[in-house]
């Protein structure tokens, strides 16, 4: 009998395309300087090594899951400040049970749960098996979250399996998608993913197409109230992968999965699609569609429609759907829409300049398309927060015009009344931001980026628990996506501001591994550390965050945050981690 705990590199095949020479070695010394030393401190022992991953030993599941937790913070710690191409995250999965040893390795079913326990933990996560948890509970300084049986592949019996977060009070109210880190549990009613579709063309120019698809089709089901959508972003980490349904599932926290493509040839168009029942993985509907490049707007409905008929057939008739709720009468100006959506995603102040000159030709063929006023209010607004535009407040209020014209096109579109709504709350406007952002929710339950603006205006304006709320059903709404760490350092925000700093520390933590360039996200952390006594780590995160802007200094945040509910919460924190006034 032994504990196992499996840890694998996220993404280190695309880690090797783009640098063989550089991520081994970078794997070397956080093998050498991070994982080693751990290990052998928690008593424990490295079996062997599998090329991006380990497979550890230990006598204890107390001394297995502290040192995994302490693990995630030496890589957390270790890629603060780095660029992304050198941040090296892990996924790790623990569990007990017998182990057959022969000579120095070990084998057996408890050595495979613990590795398809590692294979459904988020990046920078740590699930446990059932018996593990029943070991460790009150025994070491973490919360953990009932994710629910899971059916594990090529283990008969589902595996009970349950999510860790360090540094937070007990939290045994189970909520799925409670803490970073780990696999979400189903939400109650039927949910859905979009996966990117497929481009089949040979032709990467034609991705555009097959994204565009994948975005109208989420954003037409993110309308209905009764289905439960995972964010666009979430999905688009699969893109370009070979994936099993049945393990996306999992891993999103979803009933079905909605998978296609897209072939074009001399203006005509071929799209198929199909829904899957992710936990048995059968195909529930499938259809192919012929038409001309311009029917691409009535395929998209129709693919909606189907969809929603399938899963409940009692509501389609109740039901309207409009893939995009304005469409564009040019297809080039959808077509430049979209490829800028997938530039502001990348987050970067390159590509969102990249973004805002797609966006302005968009405009300058179609000057009535909504969505391509929404998109660049929205790019603005990004560029304004990021400190990319010369003049901050310009900036904001630059984003405000874009998203009113966009209203006054197309009062529908989520993405013009968000920006409004965050420029509103920015500028201390704080019930008509509150009722612009509940209007968003109103118009897309599922709108996983709203919800999280709603959080935040919610935060500003002292409404602490319902800003919590909010935000944290935009995490399960958006479980795979970093997007900058806003889920995360919003949702930290919104439990610093409750004074729940122990809560707040692995979601504020979370976010400045997701952006380390961004001094924002330090800031918040650098004042949670301050409340919970860390003066260690709260000293190495005011270092890094003085590497990426100007020096922190306590009097120039207390005025920024002048005329938020949360300041004074956040500036106690800076002070007693030692910022200079």
């Amino acid at each position: 009998m032994a504990a196992i705990l499996m840890a694998d590199v996220v993404g280190f095949s695309r880690m090797v395309e783009a640098d063989e020479a550089g991520t081994l070695a970078l794997l070397k010394r956080r093998r050498t300087e991070v994982i080693e030393p751990l290990v052998r401190s928690h008593g424990g022992r490295i079996v062997k090594l599998l090329g991006d991953g380990a497979l550890l030993e230990f006598a204890s599941a107390v001394a297995a899951v502290e040192c995994a937790i302490r693990l995630q913070s030496r890589m957390a710690e270790a890629n603060a400040g780095a660029p992304e191409p050198e941040r090296m995250i892990l996924r790790i999965g623990i569990n007990l049970g017998d182990v057959v040893e022969e000579g120095s390795d070990i084998y057996g079913e408890g050595v495979n749960i613990a590795a398809r326990l590692e294979a459904i933990a988020q990046p920078g996560g740590i699930c446990l098996s059932e018996k593990v948890y029943q070991e460790v509970r009150g025994k070491v300084d973490a919360a953990f979250v009932d994710l629910g049986p899971r059916k594990l592949k090529n283990i008969a019996a589902p595996v009970k399996a349950f999510g860790v977060a360090a540094n937070r009070r007990a939290d045994e109210s189970g909520r799925p998608g409670a803490t970073p880190g780990t696999a979400p549990g189903l939400p109650g009613g039927p949910s859905i993913a979009v996966l990117p579709f497929l481009n089949m063309s040979g032709d990467p120019a034609q991705d555009y197409l097959a994204d565009g698809t994948t975005e109208d089709i989420t954003t037409a089901l993110s309308r209905l109230r009764w289905l439960f959508v995972i964010a666009r972003n979430s999905a688009f980490t699969y893109k370009g992968r070979s994936v099993d349904v049945r393990q996306v599932a999992s891993e999103l926290g979803v009933r079905y999965v909605v998978e296609g493509s897209i072939r074009t040839a001399a203006g005509r168009i071929r799209v198929t699609a199909q829904l899957i029942e992710a936990e048995t993985g059968k195909h529930i509907w499938a259809e192919r569609y012929d038409g001309s490049l311009g029917d691409i707007f009535a395929v998209q409905d129709e693919i909606t429609g189907h969809v929603v008929a399938a899963i409940e057939p009692h509501l389609y008739a109740q039901e309207g759907f409009r893939a995009a709720s304005n469409p564009p009468g040019s297809i080039d100006a959808w077509g430049l829409a979209v490829r800028a959506m997938g530039l502001i995603n990348r987050v970067g102040r390159r590509q969102n300049e990249e973004a805002r000159a797609l966006l302005k030709r968009a405009i300058e063929i179609e000057p009535g398309y909504a969505r391509a006023h929404a998109l660049l209010s929205w790019a603005i607004w990004w560029a304004a927060l990021c400190y990319w535009w010369p003049d901050v407040a310009e900036g904001y209020r630059q984003a405000a015009r874009h998203a009113a014209d966009s209203i006054a096109l197309d009062p529908s579109d989520p993405w013009a009344r968000m920006t409004l709504g965050l420029s509103l709350s920015t500028a201390r406007q704080h019930e008509r931001a509150l009722a612009e952002l509940r209007a968003v929710h109103d118009l897309n339950p599922s709108f996983a980026l709203g919800r999280t603006a709603l959080g935040w205006a919610l935060l500003r304006a002292g409404h602490f628990e319902e800003a919590i709320s909010e935000t944290g059903n935009a995490l399960r709404m958006s479980p795979m996506d970093s997007f900058a760490g806003i889920y995360t350092t919003i949702h930290g925000l919104a439990l610093l501001g409750a004074r729940r700093f122990g809560d707040a520390l692995p979601f504020l933590r979370a976010s400045v591994a997701a952006f380390a360039e961004y001094s924002g996200h330090y800031n918040s952390l650098i004042s949670c550390c301050g409340h919970l006594g860390l003066m260690q780590e709260a000293q190495a995160f005011i270092e890094a965050r003085n590497r990426v802007g100007p020096p922190i200094r306590v009097g120039e945040l207390r005025q920024a945050l002048a005329g938020f509910a949360h300041c004074d919460t956040f500036v106690e924190g800076l002070v007693k981690a030692g910022v200079p006034e």
